[in-house]
């Protein structure tokens, strides 16, 4: 199902008023990027009843130009009193989405090819580093024009939370480990050993976290002004202040100890070796000794950690570097230690990326006028990579796997920049044809994350072989050697 947007056409204040005075508020169940599933009436009401059943059916909405909250064959039969305005999707949300998933294909496959493109191995930003912050731009984003009406904040909790919990079971069914992976057909789940934490589950928890500010801390202010909006959410701004201030607080003032931990012996059958990481320092953002690695350590559990972190990348971990390679003969013990990209403390700041999408998203939803919204989006995001730059330069270094502040203003301006200038192309000018593709991929993108980023359709082909497993279609291609 698609997700229905406010009306992209400017138009009078007093005409929406008047139009949107009997307008019941649908939440939609959000998917990885803030797809949607389904519409449903916010606050089971019953006085929509009939037109609620009917848009509810996947058969009906969506079909050709017609607005998706009307069918088409009845549509007229309708009271007037009950007929909706016609509706127009944010074409560039979409083509935005579907962007960051190609994006996400891209450095998945070319990745390993081209390590330019791929993560960083530390501190700096590559093509790669891009994709998890644009995702949480663009749920934040979602949410806003989502729960721009919200009648019953209870009711919409609720339904906030079982989202956030079936993506979350989602993501450790598909990330915990029970898909092994192409050199090994076999599937199930060591539950002493999955992966606790990934890319479902931290966009789960932002998504959950942002959907509680816009449905609890949001005044009753009307906007007629940049001032004015920004008085009207300004406690989803004081939450944003307060999870940065946490974050910056927790990394550089605990203090990390040393620290040990185990791998198998691949060489023999003897017990597994032990390695001394020694730490004993306050503040430090390296692989060894950061407070990120080890909060997930204390509480998720070092066995539960992902175990290909990309400071196995590093010059001190590779003579391959930036690539994957054998160790170097003085390599450090903390090289083969496991560590969570997408871990708990790191996920703060994704909240905050998630809560600047959403505040793109009310200027959507409060200015109609094509230039206001690109202004009031371009003005944040100069300030975001001005502010994120200068923190580099001073010391704290743009990092993907700690998600450093610096990090999280500088790929949210990038974010607000690209979603400006794909809004301008498709939304303002029309230049659609070019760009159906990646709509058609923004609509659908949670199937095709599932399909392609987790390896599914390879591991399905890969099933299929001649006499021995290893005579399959992929190996002919050298996949999955």
């Amino acid at each position: 199902m698609a997700m229905e947007y406010e009306p992209i056409k400017p138009y009078a204040d007093d005409l929406e008023d008047s139009v949107y005075t009997q307008e019941k508020h649908f939440s939609i169940d959000i998917d990885i990027i803030g797809n949607a599933e389904k519409i449903q009436d916010d606050d089971g009401s019953k006085n929509l009843n009939q037109l609620a059943f009917r848009i509810s059916d996947p058969n009906i909405a969506n079909k050709g130009n017609e607005s998706p909250f009307i069918p088409a064959s009845n549509s007229t039969n309708l009271p007037l009193h009950r007929q909706q305005p016609p509706q127009h999707r944010l074409i560039s949300l979409d083509v935005f989405r579907g962007l960051t998933v190609v994006l996400m294909i891209l450095v998945d496959d070319v990745g390993g090819i081209l390590p330019a493109i791929n993560h960083s191995p530390w501190n700096g930003l590559t093509l790669a580093d891009y994709v998890m912050p644009f995702f949480l731009f663009i749920v934040g984003v979602s949410l806003g024009l989502t729960y721009k009406r919200v009648s019953c904040r209870v009711n919409a909790t609720r339904k906030a939370i079982l989202r956030a919990l079936k993506l979350l079971i989602l993501g450790i069914f598909l990330q915990g480990g029970f898909f092994h992976g192409l050199n090994n057909l076999t599937y199930g789940m060591d539950i002493q050993q999955m992966r606790l934490m990934g890319i479902l589950q931290r966009i789960a928890i932002a998504y959950l976290v942002a959907a509680l500010c816009e449905i609890w801390l949001k005044g009753n202010d009307h906007v007629t002004s940049q001032l004015a909006l920004l008085r009207k959410y300004q406690f989803q701004w004081l939450a944003a202040s307060v999870l940065t201030v946490i974050y910056i607080s927790l990394l550089y003032g605990l203090y990390v100890p040393t620290w040990q931990y185990q791998i198998p012996d691949a060489t023999s059958s003897s017990a597994p070796k032990t390695f001394s990481v020694k730490c004993g320092v306050r503040g430090d953002t390296g692989p060894a000794c950061n407070v990120v690695g080890m909060i997930d350590r204390k509480i998720l559990g070092i066995q539960h950690l992902y175990r290909k972190p990309v400071f196995e990348r590093t010059k001190q971990c590779s003579i391959n570097s930036p690539d994957y390679g054998p160790l170097p003969s003085d390599a450090p013990a903390w090289c083969q230690a496991p560590f969570e990209p997408e871990g708990l403390l790191s996920s703060v700041m994704a909240m905050v990326t998630c809560l600047v999408g959403l505040h793109y998203g009310h200027i959507i939803v409060h200015f109609k006028d094509h230039a206001d919204r690109i202004r009031l989006w371009l003005i944040p995001s100069s300030a975001f990579l001005v502010l994120g730059l200068a923190l580099d330069i001073f010391g704290m270094h743009i990092n993907k796997a700690l998600y450093t502040f610096s990090y999280m203003c500088v790929t949210a301006s990038a974010a607000g920049f690209l979603f400006a200038g794909i809004y301008l192309l498709v939304d303002i000018h029309g230049y659609r044809g070019m760009t159906l593709v990646l709509e058609w991929m923004g609509k659908h993108a949670l199937v095709i994350y599932i399909l392609a980023a987790c390896n599914i359709i390879p591991i399905v082909i890969q099933g299929f072989y001649w006499k021995q497993p290893q005579n399959n279609i992929l190996s002919l291609i050298g996949i999955g050697r």
